[in-house]
């Protein structure tokens, strides 16, 4: 069963990959960076601002690193655990797929790109769904073209995605339910 899974995981894989044409590549590989959404990240903090202040801005921020912190060890923890090597790290693969990453690494399962931008966007998304409904859904598919950046450029297979991409949604809507409580417990005189 487990073999037949990673099978079909890895002919999607290979579908998906070799959609890549050298002339998206460079698109790929700025968003796949991780400083590239620096940016964005930016306004959301400044939209959070605007709309619960300062104080709520420092609670956010730590809020914030805290869950990058907890999304990024737990996919190491998984990636430790599991030791699922990289599609561009399989010999068997190399030649039947488009590695355009700058680096491989060892272990993909999962993809902590997924679960980072995922959790960001679940946590932003809800935090500032009360003044802006739609931007939750601008969010989750910045996330998702994050995630598939990761297949095209070959670093990881589908299920790596797919899994980051849910820890991720649980992650960010957990650390929002503690961002919600901290406003309570630290901003209500």
């Amino acid at each position: 069963m487990m073999e037949q899974l990673l099978e079909y995981d890895t002919q999607l894989f290979l579908f998906l990959n070799n959609l890549g044409a050298p002339f998206w590549d460079g698109l790929w590989l700025v968003i796949t960076d991780k400083l590239t959404f620096i940016p964005l990240y930016a306004v959301l903090l400044y939209l959070l601002y605007r709309k619960y202040g300062l104080k709520s801005l420092l609670v956010f921020v730590v809020v914030v690193a805290l869950m990058i912190t907890f999304t990024d060890q737990i996919t190491n923890v998984f990636k430790r655990g599991f030791q699922r090597p990289r599609p561009c790290g399989e010999v068997d693969l190399i030649d039947q797929m488009r590695f355009i990453a700058v680096r491989c690494g060892k272990y993909g399962f999962f993809s902590g790109h997924s679960s980072n931008s995922m959790a960001a966007a679940v946590f932003a998304g809800l935090m500032l769904r009360p003044y802006f409904k739609n931007l939750i859904f601008i969010l989750l598919f910045w996330s998702a073209v994050v995630a598939y950046s990761r297949i095209y450029v070959g670093v990881h297979y589908p299920l790596d995605i797919v899994c980051g991409l849910t820890f991720g949604a649980i992650s960010g809507y957990l650390f929002y339910s503690l961002g919600k409580y901290a406003l309570k417990r630290f901003m209500t005189p």
